[in-house]
C-alpha cells in the first residue's frame, strides 16, 4: 500500500518516537477494513514500537493511535493517506510523547478546558485545508483527557457524509452538532469553544511600540517582516491566518527555483523561515482601523485592544469574487464551493456547475469533469478567457458543457442546491440547470474594505503604490494583491513585500 517513497519519510518519523504506542484496530471482513488493516500492519511491520489490537470501536474501520498507558483520544475512521498522512505522522510522535510545536499560552488553555468535547471532523483525502483542523483537533486530544477527535474520511463514510448533508470539508462536529467547516487554525478553534485567550490579549496591551508593523499573513506580509527583521528593525505582525490565499492553491509549478510545490506546504515552509527570525508574530487577531498620528501609526484591533508603530505595511491579500444572487450566502457549504481540490470529491457522480471561464473557474472544470457526472461552465462574456492550451484540453472532454453569455440570476433549492437559473445575455432567455453543487471561480477582490477613507485606493479598492511600496499616506506602505499592482502571483507579492520593507527602512533611516 505504501511506496517506496513514502516508507522511506515513514521511517525517518518512527525513528523519532519518543515511547511505544498501540494501534487499537477495529474491522470486519469488508474490503475497507482490510485495506485499513493492511495500512496499520504494514506501518507497525517497521518499527518494534508500535503493536496491533483489536478492539470494537464506534465506527468500522477505524483505528486509534494510544500509548501503553492510557487512551489519546485520537481515532482515524479511513486510512490518513493523501493530504492526511502528515496528521497521522504527528499524531504517531505526540501519542509517543514528543510535545506538539505551539505557544505555552495555547497549552495552558488546553489544559484549562474542564468540560467533555468530542469532535468528529469530516475529511477529503484530496483537500489540503483538512490537515489543519485534524492536526489541530488531534494537538487538543493529546492535552487534555475530556478531549476526543476522530477524523472521518468522506470516501469511506460516504453515508454518513449524505445523511448530514456534508457539502464542504473539513466540516467538524462538537458533541454530534455541527461546530464549523473550512480552514481554521487552532487559535480560531479555541476560540470558539473558550472565547478569546485572555492572556494573550492582556499580552497585546502591553506590546512596545514597532519600527514597522505589518499587517497581513500571506506570502507579502511574511516577506515584508523578514526582510524589514534582518534591518534591524523591532518589527511585529499581526494576521488572523498565516498562509494567505495561496494555502487554497494546489499545485504550484512557476515559482521559480522550485520546480514543484503545493500551497499549504509552501506556507508552512515560509512560516518556519519568518519564525526564524525575532518577529513578533500575533495571529487569531483582525485589524479593523488604523489612525496616523503625530509620528506614529495606531492599529486598532476587533479585540478592542490597539497596536503602535512608526510604520505599518498592510499586506493583507484579497477573497474570492462573490456573484452576489439569491442563494449564494444561504448555500454556502451546501452545495456553493470554491475549492475544487478539497470539495470535488464531495460531488462524484452529481451534476455540478462552474461559474466562471478564466484560468482558475477551468482548470477547475477540468478536475472536476474527472469525478462528476457532468459539468456545466457558466461564462458571463461571450468567450472563453482562459489560455488556450486549457481551452483546447477542455475540448477534449465529452462530460463538459460551455454557456457563454449567461449572467447567473439564482442558486435553489431547500436544505442545500438543487438548481441554477441564468439568463441568456443575447436572447434574454431564462434557463435552469439542474445541478448539486455551484463552484464559484470569478477573480479575487482586495481585502481593503476597512481601509476606505484613510489612503487612496484605485476605482477597484486596490492601495495605490510607488515604486517604493509607498501609499498616499507617509510612513504607510503596502504589498501583495491588496494593491494595484498589474498582476497577482505569488513570487511578485513576496518581491512587492521585501519592496514595501526596505521602503519603510528608508522612510526611517532619513526621517530619523
Amino acid at each position: 500500500m505504501l511506496d517506496k517513497e513514502t516508507k522511506q519519510n515513514l521511517a525517518q518519523y518512527l525513528d523519532l518516537m519518543e515511547a511505544p504506542v498501540v494501534f487499537s484496530v477495529s474491522t470486519d471482513d469488508t474490503a475497507n477494513s482490510q485495506q485499513l488493516f493492511e495500512f496499520v500492519n504494514e506501518v507497525a511491520d517497521m518499527t518494534d514500537k508500535i503493536t496491533v489490537e483489536q478492539k470494537t470501536l464506534p465506527r468500522t474501520p477505524s483505528f486509534e493511535i494510544n500509548s501503553l498507558q492510557k487512551t489519546s483520544g485520537i481515532t482515524f475512521a479511513g486510512i490518513p493517506l493523501g493530504h492526511e498522512f502528515a496528521s497521522f505522522l504527528l499524531a504517531l510522535l505526540q501519542v509517543s510523547g514528543r510535545p506538539p510545536k505551539i505557544a505555552d499560552t495555547l497549552i495552558q488553555s488546553i489544559l484549562e478546558i474542564n468540560q467533555p468535547l468530542h469532535f468528529e471532523s469530516y475529511v477529503s483525502l484530496t483537500c489540503h485545508n483538512c490537515p489543519d483542523v485534524v492536526q489541530a483537533l488531534n494537538i487538543l486530544a493529546v492535552l487534555n483527557p475530556l478531549i476526543t477527535h476522530t477524523m472521518i474520511e468522506g470516501g469511506m463514510y460516504q453515508h454518513e457524509i449524505t445523511e448530514k448533508q456534508i457539502m464542504a470539508v473539513p466540516t467538524v462536529f462538537l458533541n454530534e452538532k455541527e461546530f464549523a467547516s473550512g480552514r481554521m487554525t487552532i487559535e480560531q478553534i479555541l476560540g470558539k469553544i473558550a472565547g478569546p485567550n485572555l492572556m494573550e490579549q492582556k499580552e497585546i496591551n502591553t506590546k512596545e511600540l514597532f519600527d514597522v508593523l505589518v499587517i497581513g499573513g500571506g506570502p507579502a506580509a511574511s516577506s515584508a517582516a523578514i526582510y524589514a527583521v534582518r534591518k534591524g528593525l523591532r518589527t511585529g505582525l499581526v494576521t488572523d491566518t498565516l498562509g494567505g490565499q495561496v494555502v487554497e492553491t494546489l499545485g504550484i509549478e512557476n515559482l521559480i527555483g522550485t520546480p514543484y510545490t503545493e500551497g499549504p506546504r509552501l506556507m508552512k515552509q515560509v512560516e518556519e523561515h519568518l519564525r526564524s527570525y525575532p518577529v513578533d508574530v500575533m495571529t487569531n487577531q483582525q485589524v479593523v482601523s488604523l489612525n496616523k498620528g503625530a509620528d506614529l501609526f495606531e492599529i486598532n484591533l476587533k479585540s478592542g485592544n490597539q497596536l503602535k508603530s512608526k510604520t505599518t505595511i498592510v499586506a493583507t491579500g484579497a477573497h474570492w469574487r462573490s456573484i452576489n444572487v439569491p442563494g449564494e450566502k444561504e448555500f454556502k457549504n451546501k452545495g456553493i464551493a470554491y475549492c475544487p481540490h478539497c470539495d470535488g470529491p464531495l460531488f462524484a457522480g452529481k451534476e455540478i456547475a462552474v461559474i466562471g471561464g478564466g484560468n482558475s473557474g477551468i482548470e477547475a472544470a477540468i478536475d472536476l469533469a474527472g469525478l462528476a457526472k457532468h459539468v456545466y461552465i457558466l461564462e458571463f462574456l461571450p468567450t472563453l478567457k482562459a489560455d488556450q492550451v486549457l481551452q483546447d484540453k477542455l475540448a477534449t472532454l465529452t462530460n463538459v458543457t460551455v454557456i457563454l453569455n449567461a449572467q447567473t440570476k439564482e442558486i435553489s433549492g431547500q436544505t442545500k442546491v438543487d438548481s441554477l437559473s441564468y439568463i441568456d445575455r443575447s436572447t434574454q432567455e431564462e434557463h435552469t440547470i439542474a445541478v448539486s453543487g455551484v463552484f464559484i471561480l470569478i477573480g479575487l477582490v482586495p481585502n481593503t474594505d476597512w481601509l476606505v477613507g484613510t489612503l487612496e485606493l484605485n476605482d477597484r479598492g486596490e492601495i495605490i503604490t510607488d515604486a517604493h511600496g509607498a501609499t498616499s499616506e507617509a510612513g504607510l506602505y503596502a504589498a501583495g494583491d491588496c494593491t494595484d499592482s498589474a498582476y497577482k502571483q505569488i513570487i511578485i507579492a513576496m518581491g512587492s513585500g521585501a519592496t514595501a520593507a526596505l521602503g519603510a527602512f528608508d522612510y526611517l533611516m532619513r526621517k530619523e
